[in-house]
Formats: C-alpha cells, structure tokens, sequence
C-alpha cells in the first residue's frame, strides 16, 4: 500500500487569506461578516451545527478551512422544496452531503420500526427534524436547486449503504446510495483522507468525473477500464468443472502472515469465484472483484450474504481489492479503504480551532446529543472487535488510529478553560471501545497481510499487542492536570482485552469508575455469541471477579451494568430462557433492554435477512441460521431479559410450557416466574408510554435517573 500524502501537506486554497472564522457559516449575513461573497464548499447535514470534534460536520468542515477553502454549513434544511438548499448561493467546488452522526432511519425508529419522539441531535430534542434516508432527498434537493454543482455524499449514512443494502424498514433490498442520490461521488469511512484530495483536485479544475483513483470512494462508470484484471465473484454454488480458480478470501501477499494463520489452525476461507485471469495474483493491486449484481442480490438472498462476505474480507486497507457491483447499465466501482489516519494526522484534525459548543444560533436551546460529550474526549478510532451487529468496523475500520498522549492532554485542558459549566469532571476518556488506545499489531507487514474479520475472535490473536500501559499512564496523567477533579469512563469496555492486564483493570476500577461501569457480553449462550463474534460468558466472569476484588481493595461500592440483546441472528427460544435464569442467578433486573436492530450492511444483518452465515462459506446448502423476526417472538426474547415484570410472566409461563419447560414455573431460586400474578395486580402502562419523552424530563426533574438494573442505587441528576 503506497504511504498517503499526509492532511497537513497539502498547499494551502488561495482562500486561506480570510483566516480562521469564529464558526462556519450558517447565512449570508454571517458570510458578509467574514468578508466573504461565496463558499468553496457547502456542508448540509441532517444534524443541528455544533462545532465540536464528536460531530462530523465539524471535523470535515474545519479541516476543509485549514486547507484555505471557505466552508459554508446547512444544518437541518426544511426539504419540502428546494429553497432552504439556496441559503448561502451555489458553491464554487461542490456540495457535501451527511445525515448526521447517524443513520436517519436508526435515528427516527426503534428496533421495532416505531417512530421515536425525540432526537438528540435536534435543539430541544425535538424529532421529525431530518427526512428518512435524509442524505438522499438534500442531494436531490440539491440537484434541483443547482443542476450542475457537484455533490459528494458522505457521513456514516452513505458510508453503510454505499453498495447494494438490506433495507430493514422496507424490508428489502435497495440500491447504492450513489445510485438514489444522484450524487457525483461517495465517500465512505472516516473521509479525511479523500475529502481534502478531492478539494484540491476540484480547486485545480479537475472534473470529479475523472477522480477515479481515490481510495475511500464509490463512483459510477459504464465498464471496467482497460489494465485491470477483473475477478467474477457473481455466483456461488456453480456446477460443473471450474479451473484455475484464485479465491478472492486467499491472501495473495507472500508473507508471514498466512504461515502464522495456518499455523494456528484458522482454516482458510475456500473460494466463491467464477471465472477469471489466472494473472489476478500478480496483479492484485489493478484487480477488482466483480460482486453479484444489485439485481441478483435483491433477489436471492444467499447471493446476498456472499456478496457481504466478500465485501467485509476486503476491508484492510493493506490488501483489499477494488469491488463493482453492477446496478442496470451502470457498474457501482468502489476503491479499497483509504489509509488510516497516522497519530500526527489525529493530533492534527482534533487540534484544529473548535469553537466546543453549538453555533449561535440556537440560543440557549438544548441539544442532547452536545450536552452527552460536553466534557468527554475521543482519544482514538475504530475497533478489530468485528462484532458482527455493530457498524464500526464498516465505518471507521478494524485498524486503531491513536492520538498522542499530548494532545489527548491539550484538549483536556481546554475543556477545563473554555467549555462553559465545567465542573472538574471529565464525563468520558475513550471511543468507540474505551480501552484499545494504542492496541496494534505486533507486525505491520502480518497487519498489512490479514484476513482475519476480528483480533479477538475466536480467541485473542496471539499477533496483537493487549498491553495497556499506555492507557494506565494516561489515565494518570489526565486526573493529575490542576483543576481536573475526576476521570470517568463512559465508552464501552473490551474486557476480554481488559483481563489481559490486570493492573489496567485496578487503575480502572480504582480511579475511573463513576459507580456503575457498562459490559456488554451481549448474551450467555455459545450459538448466539458465535454469530455475534464474542467472547464466552466465562471471560465475562474473570473481569467481575477482578472488578468485585478491586473495589473492595479501594473500598468503593461499584456495580457492573452488563447489556445483553434479544433477538441476535442464531438465538433460539432456549438461549433466552437461558440468559434469563443466569440473570437471575445474578439477581440483575434490567430496566431497559434492547432487541437486534439490522442496521445496513453489518455482517448479522445478512444473517437477518438471508438466514445464511456469512461468517463461513456461502452455499445454497450452507449453514442455516435461527432467525427471529415475528413481533411475537421478538417481545417473547425482550420479556425473558425482563423476566422479573410481572407484565411479562403471563407470556413467560405460556412460551415456557409450549418449550416443555413448565418445571421452571413456580417459587424458589431455581424458577424463572411465579404460577401465578401478585394479589390486586395491575398491568402496568405500555412501555411505549413510559418511555415518553415526557416520562423521562419527570423522572428526571426528581433528581432520579435509573440506571439499567433495578435494586441498584438511582444516579443523582442534581
């Protein structure tokens, strides 16, 4: 992989002379304030503008001003017409497309495709503020306001859709993002990296037509160009003889890495392709794999779940291959991975001159989202977890990007001098995973080869660094600044990774722990977890008992708040029931629980939809997969992680002897549910009501927030 030119290295836009502004611009007023007559670039965003680095807006935007480009912001444009899209005027070199740190769809419905009454990323909360698939109709809107300017779609929502998607709540298959949006260009992943690229391509006059060489990118082209070796991957199961096959899963890197694999006895994945040029090996960066076709896959659903194996085994940026996927006429191309973000690169982007609060504009108005990282810090990217049901991996890749120590500590000090209402309490110290900060491979030539969906699935990969000393010392350092009075933890921990060191999990849990501290082993039973690519329940139980030892030596009372999900691709009525007697084995009462949410593209989505697993070969007779999509069994799995509601027992005892399972109906520790409801009992409201915004600001006004489990000491929100 060719060494990216770094974010800081570019020749700054002749624009550069108007400095830097107090916030991007939301009107002409605010242009005119700055001198300006234009914008370079426009950002619409289904998000409210908050100019802080947790919110992607910002980031893109203020790393398109340290090029010189003068960036405009459109916060959640009224769509029904194309006037609120004419607000600043036409840019002078495109227009950037973004839901929002969120998936619109995930953002407006439950797991149960209710509409949600609120949204965080709105001031005041208030929902309905954003369309469905948003990114969509701004870039339509866009085109009917401004025909020729180009538009770039990006931000996580493209990102997950940028080829051929399950679509949960139209329960279907739908077309790339590109494809709908009418877009020029997609940017997938954390763009960085091919958003400065194109500005400055586009600032030279180059037409985005011909930007076809950016990694990170999604781009339509009528055919495959000439000088590129195309590898048919469009069909599994393919009778006949089949010669001279090279697999698109085999590593064709002559290194360490595929010896070092074997070795541990991780069979490799056997080939699902179909005809191609015995010379892909040595070609393989001029190679492309051809994917079944949009209307292939929208049709046969174990295509499908192919067609997402392949599109995850070709996710490291050291060795995946281009992809196309033919939509019609049209041939969907889609580069590798840009190159991560190297620890300066970080440094640079989190060190560029955020306002840390929300634009002018919105008063004193509150936005949810802005008040939950107010006081926190982002001190790394991406996760090698490869759970299955989280998007991470699509969006922001397997390989962790750090910032140093040093800056990590500047923004800390910042908050603590300029963020209005600090109190000395940094709310969270993490990322997407809280405790992987500086966790690499021990081999950047064995990284740059792999394979592997995940660093500590099956097993820990014997290749990965899991010492935490980095952390340790941060954390030290960080509640040794003047004036920071206490260091939480709020970002989910690893804590397969966390045993791995003991010391980390002391310093932790003596110094970092508000109280409750959140897990997720997501479920108890091995079919589940394995669909799931977690570890056994049993690594859970090493990190309680070291948690449990270490409060009692610093002689706190602290409680672990595991989550677990219902209703996981291979979860059976049994696991459940299992899963609710080991809760209450544990006495652990969840207040909330949450269901498998299908977002797109994630590999347990395939498995919703296809019933295939594409953790393993795809075959018309391949693995079948426990799948549960009926509403009844779906509120079956979420009752038995509420097994002690009285609202549920009715639905319990009725499942529980249909399951032959009636010995577990009754009194004592080894049953899961009384025989019979409570004397004078009341069903209680629908969840839906309780769950009301309304509900939420009452109970909060009490000063009571409840955390997951009941029986737990209540947070005080005062």
């Amino acid at each position: 992989m060719k060494t990216a030119r770094p974010l800081y290295d570019f020749d700054k836009y002749w624009a550069e002379c108007y400095g830097t502004a107090p916030f991007l611009p939301m009107s002409r007023a605010e242009m005119d304030e700055l001198g300006w007559d234009s914008c370079d670039i426009i950002i619409v965003t289904g998000d409210a503008y908050v100019d802080h680095p947790s919110f992607g807006m910002a980031i893109i935007g203020r790393l398109l001003e340290a090029q010189g480009f003068r960036v405009g912001i459109i916060a959640q444009p009224d769509w029904q017409s194309a006037a609120a899209f004419e607000a600043l005027g036409p840019p002078n070199l495109f227009f950037g497309v973004a839901a929002g740190n969120m998936d619109s769809m995930i953002n407006r419905y439950t797991a149960d495709r209710k509409v949600r009454n609120d949204d965080a990323y709105t001031p005041g909360g208030v929902g309905g503020k954003r369309p469905d698939r948003c990114s969509l109709v701004y870039s339509q809107r866009i085109r009917e306001a401004y025909g020729d300017v180009p538009i770039v779609l990006g931000g996580i929502e493209a990102s997950l859709r940028r080829i051929a998607h399950y679509d949960y709540w139209q329960d279907k298959v739908r077309r790339s993002f590109l494809v709908d949006a009418q877009a020029d260009i997609l940017l997938y992943g954390n763009a960085e990296r091919a958003i400065v690229e194109l500005a400055h391509r586009l600032a030279r006059g180059e037409p985005v037509s011909e930007m076809t060489d950016i990694r990170g990118t999604a781009f339509l082209r009528d055919d495959t160009p000439e000088g590129w070796w195309e590898i048919d991957s469009t069909r599994i199961d393919r009778p006949g003889r089949i010669d001279a096959i090279v697999s698109p899963y085999v590593n064709t890197q002559d290194t360490e890495a595929c010896a070092t694999q074997q070795a541990e006895g991780e069979p490799e994945p056997q080939a699902n392709v179909l005809r191609f040029v015995p010379d892909a090996k040595k070609n393989r960066a001029r190679s492309v794999i051809r994917l079944p076709s949009y209307e292939k896959v929208r049709n046969d659903k174990a295509l499908y779940a192919h067609a997402n194996r392949v599109l995850h085994l070709e996710t490291n940026p050291g060795n995946a291959r281009a992809l196309v996927q033919a939509h019609g006429r049209q041939e969907l191309w889609l580069n590798p991975p840009a190159e991560p973000l190297t620890t300066p690169e970080m440094d640079y982007v989190f060190g560029l001159p955020y306002a840390r609060v929300p634009h002018p504009a919105y008063g004193d108005a509150n936005i949810p989202a802005y008040e939950m990282i107010r006081f926190s810090v982002n001190i790394m990217r991406g996760c090698f977890g490869g759970c299955t049901f989280c998007s991470i991996t699509e969006h922001e890749g397997r390989i962790i990007q750090s910032r140093s120590e040093e800056s990590i500590l500047e923004e800390v000090e910042k908050i603590r001098d300029t963020v209005p209402g600090f109190t000395g309490v940094i709310s969270d110290l993490g990322g997407p995973t809280a405790n992987m900060y500086r966790l690499a491979c021990k081999s950047k030539e064995i990284e740059a080869a792999c394979r592997r969906p995940s660093c500590v699935y099956p097993g820990i990969c014997k290749n990965l660094n899991t010492d935490h000393s980095s952390l340790t010392q941060l954390y030290r350092k960080t509640r040794a600044l003047p004036g920071i009075k206490k260091v939480l933890i709020a970002s989910g921990l690893r804590y397969d990774l966390a045993v791995e060191d003991p010391e980390y999990v002391k310093e932790l849990v003596t110094h970092h722990v508000g109280g409750y501290l959140k897990i997720a082993p997501e479920h108890t039973e091995r079919g589940p977890l394995d669909k799931m690519m977690k570890p056994g329940i049993g690594t859970y139980d090493r990190f309680r008992e070291l948690f449990e030892q270490y409060s009692k030596e610093a002689g706190k009372e602290q409680y672990l708040i595991p989550y677990f999900i219902a209703a996981h691709p291979g979860t059976t009525d049994l696991d459940m029931v299992n899963l609710a007697l080991w809760l209450k084995k544990y006495n652990f009462r969840a207040d909330q629980v949450q269901a498998f949410y299908p977002s797109p593209m994630a590999t347990a989505t395939a498995m919703y939809h296809s019933s295939k697993n594409p953790l393993s070969k795809v075959t018309y007779d391949s693995e079948k997969v426990e799948i549960v999509k009926s509403k009844v069994k779906r509120r079956l799995h979420k009752a038995l992680l509420r097994y002690h509601d009285p609202d549920n027992w009715p639905m319990i005892r009725e499942a529980l002897v249909e399951m032959k399972l009636g010995h577990l109906i009754g009194s004592g520790p080894d049953k899961l549910v009384p025989a019979e409801q409570p004397k004078g009992y009341k069903a209680n409201r629908s969840a839906r009501r309780k769950n009301t915004k309304e509900a939420h600001e009452k109970r909060v006004r009490r000063g009571k927030l409840l955390t997951q489990h009941s029986g737990l000491p209540p947070r005080s929100t005062r």
